[in-house]
């Protein structure tokens, strides 16, 4: 296999329930759930199938405790699997927590020396990259101090600098990065589209979806140990956006509030059989509420998050019992697809009706433009414009 080249078929991982008797309960516990058959193996991963060449992306998505850790950990060596083959070309750069591949008790220097040594460098190639390592990570002035003295920023950019700097073929990086704060974020997310262009193999998990679709060419989502879908990063996004939404919605019930939402019904503007890209939509709520009160409506819309692409605020008063809400968009700026209505009401000094989907929808109408590599798309807004081309006048 040419070097960056990572082959993984079927793999399988299960660990075994704690054997570690730590009181009387806990072997109590244990002896009901044996005589009860109870499950002494739990499955972190189940027939999980990646295939990638150099120089590829793909992005691990998925809630906590699927398995996308596991799967990292696996694809870098750190742990083996119970089943199936696993195959990585050339050498391997990864950051799974911030204290990866670093010592306590070394400096900073002596941890990058180190770093390079284990992925297989010379001193004389680490010291040429030396300067530009320490430049990332901005910790000159920290260099000869122990890293057991480092804040956790501190050591997650000597992390990342390290394992993204000493060119290695297949580069692994987990959520760390979301303990950074936005610049440092935005420099990661550069720095990781320099290693693509250069031929490294990239796999990333992050809950970022925004940075996951702008940096990786495929996604694979996991649930539960398996693989859910695998294949162009936009289409597993949308599937996985559309899980959150209906677990979203399965738990609105149980959330509390003076205000509850009744009904909501989204729909076309009259004369037309289907909401369209900048056409009408009407949204109509319908609240109820034991008390008269003065609350803002705000109303948004998204593609399956909490984070909508736009919101709508109106000021209202409402009766006690069922109070009707209506709402006209005369242009709707969103492209052909399928969207969610989130609702929620606030007086001021609390949530009397919390943030929750309402209502979702379909758009007819022209797809949203691929962001360009490299371009993160801060929202599913579809905007008309003309343009001109022409020699300057």
């Amino acid at each position: 296999m040419r070097d960056g080249t990572l082959r993984a078929e079927r793999l399988w991982k299960r660990f075994r329930s704690d054997r570690a008797a730590y009181g009387l309960r806990d072997q109590v516990r244990r002896l009901s759930e044996r005589g009860r058959g109870g499950e002494r193996w739990r499955w972190a991963l189940r027939d999980v199938t990646v295939d990638m060449e150099p120089g590829d992306s793909l992005a691990l998505v998925g809630s906590n405790g699927s398995g996308k850790s596991t799967l990292l950990k696996i694809l870098g060596g750190v742990m083996y699997p119970t089943a199936g083959r696993l195959g990585v070309a050339g050498r391997v750069g990864m950051i799974v927590d911030v204290w990866a591949g670093l010592h306590h008790e070394l400096t900073g220097r002596e941890n990058l020396f180190l770093a390079g040594s284990l992925l297989g460098l010379r001193r004389a190639e680490v010291a040429a990259r030396f300067d530009e390592i320490v430049d990332f990570a901005e910790l000159d002035h920290a260099l000869d101090r122990p890293a057991k003295f480092y804040s956790t920023g501190m050591k997650m950019r000597l992390g990342f600098a390290v394992a993204s700097f000493l060119e290695p073929d297949v580069l692994l990086v987990d959520e760390v990065l979301a303990v950074g704060d936005a610049r440092f974020q935005q420099r990661c997310l550069n720095r990781m589209r320099k290693v693509l262009a250069d031929g490294t193999t990239l796999v990333l998990v992050s809950h970022d979806l925004a940075a996951v679709e702008a940096t990786c060419r495929r996604g694979l989502w996991l649930q539960e140990g398996a693989c859910v879908h695998q294949g162009q990063v936009a289409e597993t996004l949308a599937r996985y956006r559309q899980w959150v939404e209906e677990a979203a919605e399965a738990a609105v019930a149980f959330l509390p509030g003076d205000v509850r939402l009744v009904k909501a019904a989204v729909g076309p503007g009259p004369g037309d059989a289907h909401a369209r890209a900048d056409g009408p939509l009407e949204v109509a709520l319908v609240v109820e509420s034991d008390e008269p009160r003065t609350a803002a409506i705000c109303l948004g819309v998204s593609e399956g998050t909490a984070a909508p692409a736009f919101v709508l605020r109106h000021q209202a008063r409402l009766r006690p019992g069922e109070t009707e809400v209506r709402c006209s968009i005369a242009h709707l700026p969103l492209p052909g697809g399928r969207f969610y209505v989130w609702v929620g009401a606030f007086d001021g000094r609390e949530d009397v009706l919390p943030w929750q989907p309402a209502a979702r929808f379909d758009v007819v109408g022209p797809g949203l433009d691929p962001a360009p590599p490299g371009v993160v798309r801060p929202a599913p807004v579809h905007v008309e414009a003309t343009w001109e081309t022409g020699a300057r006048r």
